[in-house]
């Protein structure tokens, strides 16, 4: 439907940059409390928007309709308000490099589900949690898909059909510890796709949901941890975690130029040389990721971004225009949550890359710290500084595991925690049931491999 409402790009200004954009957005999913449905949402968004770039600075215009006159009334809106802004402003910028013309992957549209097919799944897996478990106080299931649409056609760059589909089934589970505090703990099990080819039996969740339970009567027995700078191993989550927020909001260029902490360290060493970051645009060894892009809202074909190499900080995150303004090559990381939202530069796939050592062998180096395994929030700012909460974890006592610990915090800076690294898996982990707040909700997905290094955590 959207690939016949553009209709190519007669509409366009000569000599003039746009960006045409017709999109949809889907939103399906369901919401059990102890067996009772609590929540019920199927939500399309749709609409056309076009941007235009005259002389450094933007007109855009959007329509919630999806129709040719929608499509030459916000072209015309666009232009027209570009060349005011131009008239007042006065930037007096050049055009932006030229990308060629070329034409991005072409999607079917997806397979949209009729509503009982969440009901049903959410439904067997809290009838699984239900009579498996009864010893629990509560439970949670949501069953829940999601989906991006977009039609790109663009005067200089590269146009595109793509759709980004992502499905998940989230359990939450509630115990009581022996003195009758509520401990709680959660999982989202997320991948790439429909919801029936993510989840064509929910049965194959059955052994992911019986370790979830295992964590939590771990949990239910936890102590708190000892407060101050301790040596940890950070899991896979949480070093996707610090990936995302403390690192690669720092290094997306429009945050650079606002004075992020990475301006001055580009090119500096940052980290131990044991850390090296990438922002993948779509694949990784060959595995379709969680948010896939082939090609950006801007019609720049996507590319993996390398941030750091090696402990050295050597790119950022660009759109079109700021990778003019530092001489760097734009990767595609210019996208849009809705079809009335302006493209910004947003994180893609963000990851740490895995080293060479083993996960046992580094618990075993551990003499008396933590393994921090899952997290429930995350927080940063632009000077790299984090507080992560930390909600499943365990001691490490003289190279084996203890105890598990309760609800905490972890807090540093980012480029200061990153050297102190010593100690890289060789396995990654991927999450991406999520979203980023910037400015606009954005689906992410981040990973990492686990980490030993040295950070603030809290205790009581």
């Amino acid at each position: 439907m959207l690939q016949e409402i553009l209709g190519g790009r007669t509409c366009f200004a000569p000599g003039v940059h746009t960006e045409l954009r017709a999109q949809l957005n889907r939103v399906r999913g369901v919401n059990l409390q102890d067996g009772s449905m609590v929540g019920n949402i199927r939500r399309d968004t749709s609409g056309v928007s076009a941007r235009v770039y005259r002389n450094g600075v933007y007109g855009f215009s959007s329509m919630a309709e999806l129709d040719p006159d929608a499509v030459r009334a916000v072209v015309q809106a666009a232009t027209d308000n570009a060349a005011f802004m131009d008239r007042h402003i006065q930037k007096g910028k050049p055009p932006l490099p030229s990308l060629g013309m070329g034409t991005g992957p072409a999607w079917k549209e997806p397979e949209d589900p009729a509503q009982k097919t969440f009901v049903e799944a959410a439904r067997e897996v809290d009838a699984y949690v239900a009579a498996k478990y009864p010893g629990l106080s509560s439970r949670m299931v949501s069953a829940r898909s999601d989906s991006i649409e977009k039609v790109l056609c663009v005067s200089d760059g590269w146009s595109a059909h793509t759709v980004i589909p992502r499905s998940t089934i989230l359990v939450l589970m509630t115990a009581q510890t022996p003195d009758g505090t509520p401990v709680e703990l959660y999982e989202p099990f997320c991948g790439y796709g429909t919801f029936q080819e993510v989840f064509p039996d929910p049965a194959v969740l059955w052994e992911r949901i019986d370790g979830l339970y295992q964590r939590l009567m771990h949990k239910r027995e936890g102590v708190y941890a000892q407060a101050g700078l301790r040596t940890v191993v950070l899991g896979g989550d949480l070093c996707g975690m610090l990936a995302h927020e403390a690192v690669g909001h720092t290094v997306e260029a429009d945050l650079v130029l606002g004075g992020s902490v990475a301006g001055p360290n580009l090119g500096r060493q940052v980290a131990s040389e044991l850390v090296s970051l990438t922002d993948f645009a779509n694949t990784y060894q060959g595995q379709t990721l969680l948010q896939p892009v082939w090609v950006d809202d801007e019609g720049t074909p996507a590319k993996d971004a390398p941030l750091i190499v090696n402990g050295v900080l050597r790119g950022y995150m660009n759109n079109r225009e700021t990778a003019q303004h530092f001489g760097m090559e734009p990767c595609g990381n210019a996208r849009a949550y809705l079809f009335s939202d302006e493209p910004l530069i947003r994180m893609r796939n963000t990851a740490v890359l895995p080293g060479k050592s083993r996960l046992e062998d580094i618990i075993a180096s551990v003499d008396d710290g933590y393994y921090l395994v899952d997290t429930n929030n995350g927080q940063a700012d632009t000077t790299g500084e984090f507080m992560f909460g930390v909600c499943m974890g365990y001691e490490i006592k003289k190279g084996k595991l203890g105890r598990a610990i309760l609800d905490t915090t972890i807090t540093g800076v980012a480029f200061d925690m990153l050297k102190t690294v010593d100690m890289v898996s060789d396995t990654m982990h991927w999450s991406g049931a999520g979203t980023c707040g910037k400015k606009q909700p954005m689906p992410v997905a981040m990973g990492g491999p686990e980490l030993r290094c040295k950070v603030m955590i809290g205790g009581r």
